[in-house]
């Protein structure tokens, strides 16, 4: 009971911890908060400069004393301390002393992590200045973001694409009854354009530059209309600046390789499913979630391979949080109830 009253009193929030950003949702408001994940850092004094939204127009063009790092990788804390001070900040920008109480979190976790990174995630969020912390699997938090039915008696399926990690769940009762992780998604796409232009242009582009390749022309299916765009880089022979112009179907062919084992991850999903699921999923189909749920044809490419009916949810970016947000109001229905 008293958690509920402090409730009404504290911006309890929900927190996609992504590797590519970080999304917050706040109960009564929606999603309040969406900035990268990326911090940079004095590296002399081990101050930070920046986090955010400025810290990212910093990755690939700092001075040698500065470094913009991101301290997620594949979805889990690669370092402890700024993933605490980075948490600290967006807790703080969202909470904008507006309580006196510290806020109660949940965080989205991927599927696949150790123990010991799930407590590096409850530790780190705790030092931040959360009151509580829950966890919840990024599967489940993006299935319930997308509104769908995971507490009725027949299966659904979810393929969350995030920055560094795609999670595929199958649903049911409330539960997980198939899922898995694999460190292939965003990030893994942007390396696989960098290693093309490499290899056939001999240019040398970062890694924003090919998310905006990525995010403009990028394609995994034919579409009727092929796109271009110039692109940027520096010549490996000359060491020189230069300029190319790529087309969709050249980065649909950079592409192949992360794509091949996200379908991989899928069917095996699939082939572990039991019968009976298996049956509800051919009626309705596999839910896309996440960043990666954005790129074109990629519903018509899973589809073909599947064999199933693929719907993209309805705000495929924010599930996560949504769901995470949901999940917490969810917790608080049962202690009433209890």
């Amino acid at each position: 009971m008293f958690n509920y009253l402090f409730s009404l009193f504290s911006n309890d929030m929900g927190i996609d911890l992504g590797t590519a950003n970080t999304l917050v949702c706040v109960k009564g408001q929606g999603i309040v908060l969406r900035e990268p994940s990326v911090v940079a850092i004095d590296k002399e004094s081990h101050n930070v400069i920046a986090i955010g939204v400025e810290a990212k127009k910093m990755l690939g063009k700092t001075p040698a004393n500065i470094v913009a790092v991101r301290p997620l990788r594949n979805g889990v804390i690669a370092d402890f301390e700024v993933t605490e001070q980075m948490i600290r900040y967006f807790i703080k920008k969202v909470h904008n002393r507006r309580s006196l109480l510290h806020p109660r979190i949940v965080i989205g976790i991927p599927s696949g992590i150790t123990e010991v990174e799930r407590r590096a995630v409850r530790e780190s969020a705790e030092q931040a200045g959360a009151r509580e912390v829950y966890l919840i699997e990024e599967p489940m938090a993006a299935a319930i973001g997308a509104n769908l039915p995971i507490n009725e008696p027949f299966g659904n399926m979810i393929v969350d694409i995030g920055g560094g990690t795609t999670e595929v769940a199958v649903i049911c009762l409330g539960g997980m009854v198939v899922s898995r992780s694999l460190d292939v998604a965003g990030d893994e796409m942007d390396e696989a354009i960098v290693q093309y232009f490499r290899r056939k242009y001999n240019l040398l582009i970062g890694d924003m530059t090919a998310e905006d390749v990525k995010i403009r022309i990028g394609s995994v299916f034919p579409t009727f209309e092929e796109q271009s765009m110039e692109v940027k880089g520096r010549d490996q022979v000359t060491g020189l600046p230069k300029t190319i112009t790529i087309t969709s179907e050249e980065v649909r062919q950079s592409l192949a390789e992360p794509m091949k084992l996200i379908i991989e991850i899928i069917k095996e999903t699939l082939e572990e499913t039991p019968a009976e699921l298996s049956a509800d999923l051919v009626d309705r189909g596999i839910v896309l979630a996440g960043g990666g749920a954005l790129l074109r044809g990629i519903s018509d490419l899973i589809s073909q391979e599947t064999e199933l009916p693929v719907n993209i949810a309805p705000e495929p970016l924010t599930c996560v949080a949504m769901g995470a947000g949901k999940y917490l109001e969810e917790i608080d229905n049962l202690r009433l109830r209890t």
